[in-house]
């Protein structure tokens, strides 16, 4: 077996390459060559519990890759941009902070990259900004926390992995994440809206006529169309729970972008939709890559006995494995998804061995990656950020209110289990 003393070592080298910019799927792969090697493992058996990590995550990526024809017809068609215009005119002038957040939420509910959210909502953010002279730094951060909220009750990748490593039900896992969602969104429009007072950095260097949505002539579909994939994918991943049998997110996310673009009337834009949605899976795929090697190798270490042994001493201990494990890996890498593949790949024996059903273990390793998956050496950090022209300090000066939002869902995620079990 591995020493955990190796492991970290490997693992303490990929952060630092993460953050001097070094594309994070190879500083995975590199931290965990060393990791095996410095864990005192030859170099060839290292190699195989590489090979072994990435196998138990193949069908993940499988089923993450099929999940961007959805994704590339909701943005290439205009689809998400209709949602959340329709939230944002309806909820009105009175209710900005709520409309932002819960439009981002809804985008990455259905299954667009909360990146991707942020950035399809930030044109309606940055007008809000320039007409009602909102501090751009808050309007971002309702933003950041709707998509957080959002992200644990999506088919978006980090909780089809999760669901895979546990070998339960996607819909079951983004189910039983509803009510932390809620009291996410909740606590964001509320305390972080009445907490954070913002200043007026930001949006200096973005050309206005590059952002401003009443400018944007092109044809968007109804919101009726345009809700129509997204609730056709969602209905046929709840087939199991209400039914009985199974359709795999293999085949449920892509069937309902495909019966969404039909609704829209958009079908000549099928392939160069699908197309964008596979680019846009294609880096997700290779960092799961990266993080499958190192999951291999953490897995095969003595750090989840050691992490065992520490927690049991609490009577809460070996509950917070799942969410603890979540929060620890999302700090590694940054990245909710790195961090709920790693986490869930490496604890689950453990994890399940104490008894905690592959529901509820899902949910909050998928809860507790929310955390801390906005620090500053990862990608997310820098593309929120820049969607609003915030400098660094500014991007900086929001990581704690992001953090407490993340607390907030893995807490009350932790909390629904507590409550079940009572029953």
């Amino acid at each position: 077996m591995m020493s955990a003393i190796g492991v970290l070592i490997g693992l303490g080298l990929a952060i630092f390459l993460i953050i001097k910019k070094v594309p994070i799927a190879l500083c995975l792969i590199l931290g965990a060559v060393v990791g095996g090697l410095c864990g005192g493992v030859p170099l060839e058996q290292t190699i195989d519990q590489m090979f072994a990590g990435v196998k138990d995550i193949t069908p993940a990526i499988l089923r993450i890759i099929t999940a961007g024809v959805l994704t590339g017809i909701l943005i290439q068609t205009g689809a998400a941009e209709t949602i959340s215009a329709a939230i944002i005119k309806k909820l009105g002038r009175n209710n900005i902070f709520l409309a932002l957040a819960l439009s981002t939420m809804l985008l990455t509910a259905v299954g667009v990259f909360i990146d991707v959210a942020v950035i399809t909502v930030a044109p309606v953010a940055i007008s809000l900004h320039r007409r009602y002279r909102i501090p751009a730094s808050k309007l971002l951060l309702m933003m950041i926390g709707g998509g957080k909220c959002g992200n644990i009750i999506s088919p978006n990748p980090n909780t089809i992995v999760a669901a895979e490593n546990f070998k339960v039900a996607l819909s079951s896992v983004m189910a039983v994440n509803v009510v932390a969602a809620v009291v996410g969104l909740i606590f964001t429009v509320t305390v972080i809206k009445w907490i954070y007072k913002g200043t007026h950095d930001g949006v200096l260097s973005i050309d206005p006529e590059s952002v401003d949505p009443e400018i944007d002539n092109r044809r968007l579909p109804s919101l009726f169309s345009s809700l129509a994939g997204p609730v056709v994918a969602i209905l046929l991943l709840a087939v199991r729970p209400i039914f009985g049998f199974v359709i795999d997110p293999l085949v449920a996310l892509p069937v309902g972008g495909l019966v969404g673009i039909v609704c829209m009337g958009r079908t000549r834009e099928t392939l160069s939709s699908v197309s964008l949605g596979l680019s846009k899976m294609t880096g997700v795929a290779i960092l799961l890559i990266g993080t499958g090697t190192i999951a291999g190798v953490i897995k095969a270490s003595s750090i989840t006995g050691i992490i065992v042994g520490w927690l049991s001493a609490s009577s809460f201990g070996e509950t917070l494995m799942a969410p603890l494990s979540g929060i620890l890996m999302s700090a590694a890498t940054a990245s909710t998804t790195a961090g709920a593949t790693i986490a869930s790949a490496s604890f689950a024996p453990s994890i399940l061995a104490t008894g905690v059903s592959g529901v509820w273990a899902a949910a909050m390793i998928n809860s507790g990656a929310t955390v801390l998956d906005h620090l500053p050496h990862g990608t997310f950090f820098h593309a929120t950020g820049g969607t609003m022209g915030l400098p660094f300090r500014r991007c900086m000066a929001l990581v704690p209110y992001e953090t407490a939002i993340g607390l907030v869902l893995a807490v009350m995620t932790f909390c629904c289990y507590e409550v079940v079990k009572l029953f």
